[in-house]
């Protein structure tokens, strides 16, 4: 169990660490200096508060002891006073450091004067139970900060993992979507190779018809003139035909010639391509919401009563008819009240993909032929010739 003695001289110690860890850092150390002198600053506005709420109030009451609690207020004054310049001070400038060191001699004097001064006084104006009493409040005090300070540090280091993780899924989504994209270009850089063969193939087609044409039309204004006999032109047609295969359309109102025709069909087919669109944006936002509660609890207080009674017997047993003075301490207790923080739940925000099926409908076409047959018989009459005669 901790004393009142241990209390007032093993409670500087983690300051004294971080005076001689704050004087031991260079001027190119800013960020270990603003840590280091925020982690000092809290342990001494700690240690002075502590003070000030349970040991100096109880002090204050008795006169051999009251003189010391005003000294110790003013070297706190002059002690937050430092702290404050300090924080202003450049962390990177000589004069930090030498605000560094006044402020540790002041410290360094003050628990000297407490260790001398003040211990000794306390523990002869107190007795065990009232200084046993300010050690368990302000060591309970000081459990609950350090729990405090605890769960904020897990608070923060669950905070900065579920941050690395979103960092994390967000890059694995820019990864994904720039897949996407890359098969998206795939996809459309194919239909327009296919979309270009196809063009190209009809284009081709269309030259060689081109061709055909000019070819028939070449012969043509090259044969021979007609005969006058349909019997002679056919024959003529069949004997200078070539026995080949052409890809050729005939014009309008004339017969092909050659012994084979063929008609390119050609047809369209259907591309289908994908890319990625933003359908939606899911906002997950994290607010605090301060909600009031309550909780009671015992608290007693002491009062000094002054009784006046029969003695049982009126015998003189002590000094009489001399001058006394009793003094007792009231004390009553008051809440403390701290706070802890822990997790409660964890929200996980991730994407889930799922796939679906669509039916993607549009017309294509197609060339299609269409066979007209016609049948013409042609009947050829005999004429007979008439016979003349004369009467004479």
């Amino acid at each position: 169990m901790t004393t009142i003695r241990q209390l007032l001289q093993t409670s500087p110690a983690k300051a004294n660490e971080l005076f001689a860890k704050l004087m031991d850092t260079s001027d190119g150390a800013v960020k270990t200096r603003e840590r280091l002198f925020a982690e000092l600053k809290a342990e001494l506005e700690l240690l002075a508060r502590l003070e000030e709420e349970h040991l100096f109030p109880v002090l204050r009451k008795h006169k051999a002891t009251k003189g010391l609690v005003s000294e110790a207020l003013a070297d706190n004054k002059q002690t937050r006073i430092l702290l404050d310049e300090i924080e202003a001070t450049p962390k990177d400038s000589e004069e930090f450091a030498t605000k560094v060191a006044e402020l540790r001699k002041i410290h360094q004097q003050s628990v000297r004067d407490g260790k001398n001064e003040l211990l000794p006084a306390t523990l002869e104006a107190l007795s065990d139970e009232e200084a046993q009493a300010i050690v368990d409040r302000i060591e309970a005090e000081k459990t609950e900060i350090e729990e405090a300070r605890l769960a904020e540090a897990e608070q923060r280091r669950i905070e900065a993992r579920l941050e690395r993780e979103q960092e994390a899924r967000r890059l694995a989504d820019q990864e994904d979507e720039a897949e996407r994209e890359q098969e998206a270009r795939a996809t459309v850089r194919q239909t327009a190779d296919a979309v270009a063969r196809t063009g190209e193939a009809a284009a081709e087609s269309a030259a060689q018809m081109i061709r055909t044409t000019a070819e028939a039309a070449q012969r043509v204004a090259t044969a021979p003139m007609s005969t006058g006999s349909v019997l002679w032109d056919s024959m003529f047609n069949l004997w200078t035909a070539p026995l080949g295969r052409a890809v050729a359309r005939p014009t309008a109102g004339q017969l092909s010639t050659q012994a084979e025709e063929v008609i390119p069909l050609a047809e369209e087919t259907l591309v289908v391509g994908k890319h990625t669109v933003t359908s939606g944006t899911t906002t997950v936002r994290r607010i605090v919401v301060e909600t009031p509660v309550q909780q009671q609890v015992s608290l007693y207080d002491e009062k000094v009563i002054v009784e006046r009674r029969r003695p049982v017997t009126d015998a003189v047993t002590g000094e009489s008819l001399t001058e006394l003075t009793i003094e007792m301490i009231e004390t009553s207790e008051r809440p403390v009240v701290g706070k802890s923080v822990k997790v409660r739940e964890e929200v996980v925000v991730r994407r889930e993909r799922t796939r679906r099926i669509e039916t993607v409908r549009d017309t294509v076409r197609r060339d299609e032929i269409e066979v007209t047959h016609s049948d013409e018989n042609h009947r050829s009459g005999k004429t007979r010739p008439a016979i003349a005669s004369s009467r004479k």
